[in-house]
This record gives structure tokens, C-alpha cells and sequence, in this order.
């Protein structure tokens, strides 16, 4: 059984939902277990001089890589760290934190596997990679409510960022254990969202097929698990469609809880008000069933990572 922090990776682009999945799993875990790492604070220029440089954040000449590589290996030994801080409403930097890891840590943002030695500090590696017209959706209201964009700058920002999108962030794909995708059944419809977690043979998944391999009519057509190919590797995927019911998503959360007790508490949207919700385009606060089950997934593989290593 470890002794030292269980580190998670979870990498996409901007507004692909991480914080939304780490708040969940940070709740499951315990928030008083959990410490949180944004990889923007390891921004090598503000705003401004990024602007003047004509350079975005996505690219690696924008960040401090060896830094932030170094800060991961004195937190995977349970050694602190003192961190730099990105203040995303000024776009300039804040004093450094001094942080001591917690029982476990999870590392969201942008370059998270930019690197050999960056990627080997996680004990779990997720990838966030919802349809680009959805990511578009989310980071325009995203930032016109909470950073004080116009739709324009943000519809600008989007396109100039493309290329270092395409070049630097989403080849990070190969390197994750779990590829979650987020997508609306219909184009509009951002509330009832389905999702398609790609399972890769890298770690030890949990096995569904005892209860969807039978091809029960409970399940179809809402959760199917089936085999694919993922950037030319085979792998498992499953995918809970937005439809899908309380009932039926608890059949395979149970087998989580079954195989993780600490897990039990959580294995109904009623077990804790902050698994499965999301922020709807007005504010609202909306229920998602797949979502739930995705926290709680990685959740599992966080605490099994524990006696794993």
C-alpha cells in the first residue's frame, strides 16, 4: 500500500470541463484529502507580454516545464512545494503558495503530459476531448461570465490558438489511461449531455462486462461497452448515453462500490450534492448521470492506485 500522494492528471484544452470532473472527484475523495495543482500558474509571461511576443499559453515556450516537472517529483515524494500562482481575471501573477501535498493530488490543465519525466509522476492520466463545437460553447460562456470577455475576443482568442491546439494539446490523447468525451445527443442541447470514456489497457479497469456483457435489454441502447480503436491502440470503451437512468447508472456504479467500500457513500446521485452537477448556460445548476459516473470512475482508479503502488 502507498505511503506517498496518488497523483491524477487530468489534460484538454481550455474550458474541456476539467475543473467540473476535478471538483466531483475531489468531493468523492474527500476535500480534505485532495490538493489541486492548475498547471497555468506555470505560465512563463502574463497577458500582456504574451500578447507583445504574439505567443499563446498552449505552447510550451509559454510555460516553465522543468519547474513544474520538478514541483511533481518533490510532491510525488510528499514534499512541498512553493507555487506559482496565474491570475486568470488579471492576467498577471499572484505572490507564490506554499503547498504540502495531501493524501492525494490531483494536476489539471493544459500540458499536463508535455513530457517523458511529467507524464511518469501520475499514477492515473485522463484526457479531456469533448466536440470542438461544444468546447467553443463552453469557454465562450465560461469566459464572458467569469473572466470579462466579449463573445468576440473569446470567438478570436479560439482561432488564433488553433494551431498550438492541434500541435501541442491533443496529441496529449495518446498518453492518457481514460479518454472522456462529453457530447450533446442533439447539437442544443448542452444540459443532457452523453459520454464515451475510451478505457485503455494501461491501468486496471473495473470489469463492466459482468453485467453488460450479457446484452441485457435493462441496459440497451442507454450503456454499451464495446471494443475500438484509439489513435491506432485497441481498446475498451463505454459509453452512457444522456438518457441513460438513475437505475441503470447505479448497476454500474455498484460495481466501483462493491470493489471500493469508501466509494459506497457515493454510489447515488444522493450520496453527496456536488457528484454529477454541472453549471447550465443560465446559471442553473443540472443533474448528469454520466458525469457522476465519471467522477466516480476516476475516483476508483485513484483509490485503487493506493494499493496498487
Amino acid at each position: 500500500m502507498s505511503d506517498r500522494p496518488i497523483i491524477l492528471g487530468i489534460v484538454g484544452d481550455s474550458a474541456a470541463g476539467k475543473t467540473t470532473l476535478t471538483r466531483g472527484i475531489a468531493q468523492v475523495l474527500g476535500p480534505e484529502n485532495v490538493t489541486v495543482i492548475c498547471t497555468d500558474d506555470y505560465h512563463r509571461y502574463d497577458r500582456k507580454q504574451r500578447a507583445e511576443i504574439g505567443i499563446t499559453a498552449l505552447h510550451p515556450d509559454c510555460n516553465y516545464l522543468d519547474i513544474m516537472q520538478q514541483h511533481l517529483s518533490l510532491l510525488r515524494t510528499g514534499q512541498a512545494i512553493l507555487k506559482p500562482i496565474y491570475n486568470h481575471t488579471t492576467g498577471t501573477f499572484d505572490p507564490p503558495e506554499y503547498i504540502k501535498p495531501s493524501k492525494f493530488v490531483i494536476v489539471e490543465g493544459l500540458l499536463g503530459y508535455a513530457t517523458r519525466t511529467i507524464r511518469d509522476s501520475y499514477d492515473v492520466k485522463v484526457y479531456l476531448a469533448p466536440p470542438e463545437e461544444l468546447r467553443t460553447q463552453w469557454k465562450v460562456k465560461r469566459d464572458i461570465m467569469k473572466r470579462g470577455y466579449t463573445e468576440e475576443q473569446v470567438l478570436a482568442e479560439i482561432k488564433k490558438r488553433e494551431p498550438d491546439s492541434e500541435d501541442f494539446i491533443r496529441p496529449q490523447r495518446k498518453s492518457a489511461d481514460v479518454v472522456v468525451s462529453f457530447y450533446p445527443p442533439e447539437a442544443d442541447k448542452e444540459s443532457n449531455l452523453s459520454v464515451r470514456l475510451v478505457l485503455r489497457p494501461t491501468i486496471p479497469h473495473p470489469d463492466f462486462t459482468e453485467i453488460l456483457g450479457r446484452g441485457s435489454d435493462s441496459f440497451q441502447p442507454a450503456i454499451r461497452l464495446g471494443l475500438d480503436r484509439d489513435m491506432g491502440k485497441p481498446v475498451d470503451v463505454l459509453e452512457v448515453d444522456s438518457h441513460a437512468t438513475n437505475e441503470q447508472v447505479n448497476e454500474l456504479e455498484k460495481i466501483l462500490c462493491n470493489e471500493m467500500p469508501h466509494l459506497r457513500g457515493f454510489c447515488s446521485t444522493e450520496g453527496n450534492p456536488e457528484i454529477g452537477k454541472l453549471i447550465g448556460t443560465t446559471g442553473e445548476v443540472l443533474e448528469s448521470y454520466p458525469l457522476a459516473l465519471t467522477q466516480l470512475l476516476v475516483s476508483y482508479h485513484m483509490m485503487k492506485a493506493i494499493h496498487l503502488y
